[in-house]
């Protein structure tokens, strides 16, 4: 059986890897700060595991994670000169190969798929070949393998360096930015475990005039919307805010239909998404891969797709939930 948990042991690897060329790269004024998080992150996918069969502590995970946090916070991180090609070589490298530049990215959704619909149920001695539940994370590991294998065969690559030099770069590029998904979804449990939600039912519920359908779903929709700029994840805004309106006030008291509210509830929320400089993934990070001048452009380009698209929301939940 292949198991997820090698996966998470070679990003580890990976991570610790490009620590140590970080620690001995001296073109990086922060190179100390900069090795010990991505060292911290790569040793925490190694020693989860133990903490995940209980056979050790989670303390010492939860001390990395702190440690991590004030080494970006204080700006102890940074970013070393790029060992890469000239802008004119990437130039003629692009003319020369063209729409293939596509194919090892277009590979890894290629295999996962093919792992999660197909190779799931191939089975060797009565063991499935892919650890059953982790198919999709599996397909995602094996398909970057083989991509970075397709890759380094088109474009005539011999030296396993040169991939990793050009990953590092990257990883400094986007810096503590690549973190926040894990870290926000880590809050909306922590915010769901407090009683977020239900404090702010009680709240609502006190404001909220009887009756007035359409004042709750602005309220659901519109705090949606906010707390996922908060929190940069609607799926971490959806059990606070659908335990504080959503069901209580818009499914029980207004009889609304619940698929509709909760969908179109969750859609308002993705209308934070894009405005939101905690979904580093989609607003952050863009940016400094393209080294915008403006961190925030992307955001400030949404923002008026995301208010009109949040006026939608709230007029189709009104007219055709209830």
């Amino acid at each position: 059986m292949i198991k997820a948990e090698w996966f998470y042991w070679l990003v580890g690897g990976i991570f610790l890897v490009m620590a140590a060329q970080m620690l001995t790269d001296r073109s990086n004024p922060k190179r100390l700060g900069t090795a010990a998080f991505w060292g911290l992150l790569g040793l925490g996918f190694v020693y989860s595991t133990w903490v995940v069969d209980k056979s050790a502590p989670p303390e010492p995970l939860g001390a990395a994670v702190l440690v991590m946090v004030c080494l970006a916070g204080f700006g102890l991180t940074g970013r070393g000169e790029a060992r890469t090609t000239t802008p004119e070589q990437r130039t003629a490298s692009a003319r020369r190969f063209g729409g293939r530049l596509f194919v090892p990215a277009l590979t890894i959704p290629a295999v996962a798929l093919i792992c999660a619909v197909g190779v799931k149920k191939l089975s060797l001695g009565g063991e499935p070949v892919l650890q059953k539940g982790s198919e999709t994370i599996l397909g995602l590991g094996l398909g970057s393998l083989v991509a970075l294998a397709v890759a380094m065969v088109m474009l005539r690559e011999r030296r396993i360096t040169v991939p990793v030099h050009a990953g590092r770069s990257m990883l400094e590029s986007m810096g503590w930015a690549m973190l926040l998904p894990q870290l926000l979804a880590t809050l909306g449990t922590i915010f769901s475990v407090a009683g977020v939600g239900d404090q702010v039912r009680r709240i609502t519920t006190a404001v909220l005039p009887d009756g007035s359908v359409l004042i709750a779903v602005v309220v659901y929709c519109v705090g949606m919307f906010l707390f996922t700029v908060v929190m940069g994840n609607g799926f971490a805004a959806f059990p606070v805010m659908t335990a504080a309106v959503g069901w209580p006030v818009l499914v029980e008291q207004a009889h609304g239909n619940a698929s509709a509210v909760l969908a179109v509830g969750m859609l308002a929320g993705f209308c934070g998404t894009l405005v939101t400089p905690m979904a580093a993934n989609y607003n952050v990070v863009p940016a400094a891969l393209l080294e915008l001048k403006d961190q925030y452009g992307p955001i400030k380009a949404q923002l008026p797709t995301a208010v009109a698209l949040l006026g939608c929301n709230i007029v189709i939940m009104a007219a055709f939930a209830f």
